[in-house]
């Protein structure tokens, strides 16, 4: 078992929880916003990540079954719908993390049809990182509209727990 590892994972869901409370808050207008040097607005950024969570667990996990995938909705599906697969990714990440041995996390993955490999642990270290940064972009448009962004650090992480 890889100690400490699930922690990393709970974290993420639990900030993946938090900036989607605070952005249930949101009006249309301020969900739509968008501007330079981010991935888009903040209803499609949220997809984005999300989505890409399921793929991650789905390639680590070897499960995760979701039809239709987030990404491949044509409509915003509303933050219980975004809720509900966060936490089902979120929870199948720490679950594999609470359970994954060195073997497992040494295993190479055959991403992308097969066209790109990528060890378990680099796929781990994406879907943190993935998360991470589009959740600052979020805080970016949410800040650019007056709008003050939920702490996300591990500092206030901490302090929840507590």
């Amino acid at each position: 078992m890889a100690t400490g590892l699930p922690e990393f994972y709970k974290y993420n869901l639990w900030a993946n929880l938090r900036l989607l409370d605070a952005c249930a808050q949101l009006s249309d207008a301020q969900m739509d916003a968008t501007t330079e040097g981010i991935f888009g607005s903040v209803r499609e950024t949220l997809v984005h990540m999300l989505s890409s969570e399921e793929g991650y667990a789905r390639s680590v996990t070897g499960n995760l079954p979701t039809t239709p995938q987030l990404g491949e909705l044509s409509t915003f599906p509303g933050f219980d719908e975004l809720r509900r697969r966060a936490e089902r990714s979120g929870e199948a990440l720490i679950r594999f993390a609470e359970q994954a041995g060195q073997a497992d996390l040494n295993k190479i993955l055959h991403l992308d049809g097969g066209t790109y490999d990528a060890s378990v642990t680099i796929v781990l270290i994406q879907a943190l990182n993935h998360t991470i940064d589009h959740r600052s972009q979020i805080s970016t448009l949410l800040s650019q509209q007056g709008i003050e962004p939920p702490d996300l650090d591990s500092w206030s992480y901490n302090d929840a727990m507590r």
